[in-house]
């Protein structure tokens, strides 16, 4: 298994744990369609002088139609509608309701990588994604089948979350034909295309100019979060097989916890506690405790008189 891939795949998820627990602060008092068009925008700013800085531009310049139609169907898919319905979602529901239902992408990944990828899971992997779903259900306290769940925010982020699993798809696909700079500044680039024509049939022009800089200092700084998620997550998922880079995503759950402990001085139940033991257990059965040992080595090499 990609080294590199599985580094870049853990970094994804520690940026995905702070970035959840950001985003929830930024989204208050202001449009949540405006607040996640505004953050495509300065991604895709930066993405466009990172692909400029690592001398790419050429592959850009000689896409084929079919190559820009697969970016535009990623853009549409990854980085428009299921982030309007996912940050829309998020401001009529809780941060727990939306991190769990969020957290369940890898379960319909692993599916069409099946069916689609054809991608092969062994019985460990099996085991880990069931610990990986009970830990999350301990650690947010979730009844998935409790009525409160069944609500209009909820199903916005859950339709979200297929979508984004169906882009993961496609993108996996693309990936091996492009770089991961190329495909990320596609999802972001066509994304906000596709947001700033909502804007423009739902009169949202006028909130987007009339930000104010409380505003703006946000979506700064979450759009740093997101810049640097999406650069490393492609990177990852170009390496490593589509199942196993969304289970390490889930690695982001146990860190928003403790970021709210820390932070917001909320405190942890036994249940959770387990629940983020079961996490990390579930991670180590899906990747596979051979890799992640390779994994170590690579930061800490074994002197040879220890080999």
């Amino acid at each position: 298994m990609n080294k590199k891939g599985l580094m870049f795949a853990f970094f994804t998820a520690i940026v995905s744990g702070f970035s959840i627990f950001v985003n929830k602060f930024g989204l208050t008092g202001i449009d949540p369609y405006v607040f996640t068009g505004l953050k495509n925008l300065v991604v895709v700013l930066f993405l466009l002088s990172l692909i400029f800085f690592m001398g790419e531009f050429r592959e850009l310049a000689k896409l084929t139609k079919k190559q820009w139609l697969k970016l535009g169907v990623i853009g549409l898919f990854g980085g428009s509608i299921p982030f309007l319905l996912f940050f829309k979602g998020l401001s009529m529901t809780s941060a727990v309701s939306g991190a769990f239902i969020h957290k369940t992408m890898f379960i319909f990944v692993t599916i069409g990588a099946i069916i689609f990828l054809k991608e092969k899971i062994n019985k460990y992997f099996v085991v880990g994604a069931g610990l990986l779903l009970v830990g999350n259900i301990l650690l947010l306290k979730i009844s998935p089948l409790s009525s409160a769940i069944l609500t209009k925010g909820n199903l916005f982020i859950l339709i979200a979350t297929l979508l984004w699993a169906t882009e993961n798809l496609i993108s996996k696909h693309t990936l091996k034909e492009l770089s991961s700079r190329t495909v990320a500044f596609g999802r972001m680039a066509f994304g906000f295309g596709f947001i700033l024509m909502f804007w423009l049939f739902t009169g949202r022009m006028e909130a987007a100019f009339s930000t104010t800089l409380p505003q703006l200092t946000w979506v700064l700084l979450t759009s740093a979060f997101l810049f640097l998620y999406v650069a490393s997550w492609y990177y990852a998922l170009q390496r490593l097989k589509a199942s196993v880079a969304t289970s390490i995503l889930l690695l982001g759950s146990p860190i928003t916890t403790a970021l709210s402990i820390i932070f917001l001085n909320t405190s942890v139940t036994i249940s959770q506690g387990i629940g983020m033991l079961l996490i990390i257990a579930g991670i180590v059965m899906a990747v596979g405790i051979v890799h992640l040992k390779n994994l170590v080595k690579y930061f800490i090499p074994v002197p040879n008189s220890q080999r």
